[in-house]
């Protein structure tokens, strides 16, 4: 079968999927109507007599199913849209190995920046929300949630890459996995802004993964950088990271983290607090300001 077929059969799936959503919230409206209209009417009579305790354990019984029912079909539409996701990387990484881009995915090196800087912000929007179940931990490459000693970034992940300069200084970019050597445990990448100009081939300790799930600070606030903590951050317009310390955590499931870029122009050694979205932060192996 081949990926267009796979994704236009997960696309009905898909559609299926949100309309049995509609159809479990509507049902479930119903007995929420039904707790409030009970709740007005002990109000009313001033009195909580066993027959409305009974009722309202009841509704409530039918609520907790509801709300699980229509819980299990998002979560069975959201593993639609990632199976979604990684099928359209697959092709575009497929497209890239064979030299053929599509007009939506044009090559890095003839790209117009601010082209690029669309996709990049794109990129960081659609960047999954983690949604766990109760009492579950965030797993890695959460929010600010480190990768594990072992793992090994995929072919077309974007990670943060140290490479050198042209002036020979070392710099943090934003780069795209090509390669992953097991037997001399080094990568190859890409840099993001100059694709197929350039390839870099970095040790490990070279490269960090950006997350691949966005950080809830509504219910998983601990897995966010907190306020003063020094990270390593994409700079606005710009394809590089830099030193920058934690302003402001996302306080929204869709808010960007504030942060202060170490910048000597500046009387403090800071700039101004600029937003930086969770796909662009990441760790700062250096503990000690220059």
């Amino acid at each position: 079968m081949s990926a267009d077929t796979k994704i236009a059969e997960l696309l009905t799936e898909l559609h299926q999927l949100i309309k049995q959503t509609q159809e479990e919230r509507s049902r479930s409206e119903h007995n929420l109507l039904n707790i409030q209209k009970t709740h007005e009417r002990m109000q009313t009579e001033n009195k909580t007599s066993p027959y409305y305790r009974t009722k309202l354990r009841g509704l409530y019984t039918t609520a907790k199913a509801d709300a699980e029912a229509e819980c299990g079909v998002l979560r069975h539409s959201l593993d639609k849209i990632a199976e979604i996701k990684s099928l359209l990387e697959e092709r575009r990484l497929a497209a890239k190995i064979a030299g053929v881009y599509s007009d939506s995915d044009p090559p890095r090196k003839t790209m117009r920046r601010g082209v690029l800087m669309t996709l990049l912000q794109q990129s960081a929007m659609t960047l999954p929300l983690w949604i766990g179940k109760p009492g579950e931990s965030p797993p890695p490459l959460c929010g600010a949630t480190p990768a594990s000693s072992d793992y090994v970034a995929k072919q077309g992940d974007k990670v943060a890459a140290r490479v050198k300069a042209v002036d020979g200084d070392e710099q943090w970019i934003l780069a795209e996995v090509v390669s992953y050597n097991h037997s001399t445990n080094k990568y190859e990448v890409d840099d993001i802004d100059e694709e197929g100009k350039e390839r870099h081939t970095l040790s490990r300790r070279r490269i960090i993964p950006l997350p691949q799930w966005k950080a809830n600070p509504e219910t998983d606030p601990e897995a966010l950088f907190s306020k003063d903590q020094l990270v390593l951050a994409l700079y606005p317009q710009t394809t590089c990271f830099y030193r920058a310390l934690i302003h402001t955590p996302p306080h929204r499931p869709q808010d960007d983290y504030s942060v202060l870029f170490e910048d000597t122009s500046y009387a403090d050694g800071y700039s101004p607090p600029l937003n930086v979205a969770q796909r662009y932060v990441v760790a700062c192996k250096e503990n000690k300001k220059k």
